[in-house]
């Protein structure tokens, strides 16, 4: 694995980021707060990864997935509290508190979303990359 930028992927990365802030601070429940929200945060780890790494991308999209479920599934223990967190509005911010195989589905689905269109646009070599 190379660090290499990808502007494409970085601008991606920057305005979903953003999206995710709005989500996380105007909207408080529902069903774009907490499952779009997770799917879009699989979209928005996978455009960070591809637009600083040269990693394929299904090696991608299994990174993200694993890390997403990680996290999902750290939830059904006491973890944040093993590192005085509890009472951390980040920490429960981006880790969460609750497992819910609703967030599993939505991080497979946003995934199989970033899948399917990687493969109808392909993964076009362009000139907009920064090879260090």
């Amino acid at each position: 694995m190379k660090l290499q930028f990808n502007k494409y992927y970085l601008v991606l990365a920057h305005s979903l980021f953003l999206i995710e802030l709005a989500i996380a601070f105007i909207i408080k429940t529902g069903f774009i707060r907490y499952t779009f929200g997770d799917y879009l945060v699989v979209i928005l780890l996978y455009a960070i990864i591809r637009g600083c790494t040269n990693l394929k991308v299904w090696v991608s999209a299994l990174v993200v997935l694993v890390i997403a479920y990680t996290i999902e599934l750290l939830q059904l223990t006491p973890f944040l509290t093993y590192f005085n967190l509890q009472d951390s509005f980040t920490a429960s911010l981006i880790f969460g508190n609750t497992f819910q195989v609703e967030d599993l589905i939505a991080y497979t689905l946003g995934i199989a979303t970033i899948l399917i269109i990687e493969h109808y646009y392909g993964t076009r070599k362009n000139t907009h990359t920064v090879k260090i």
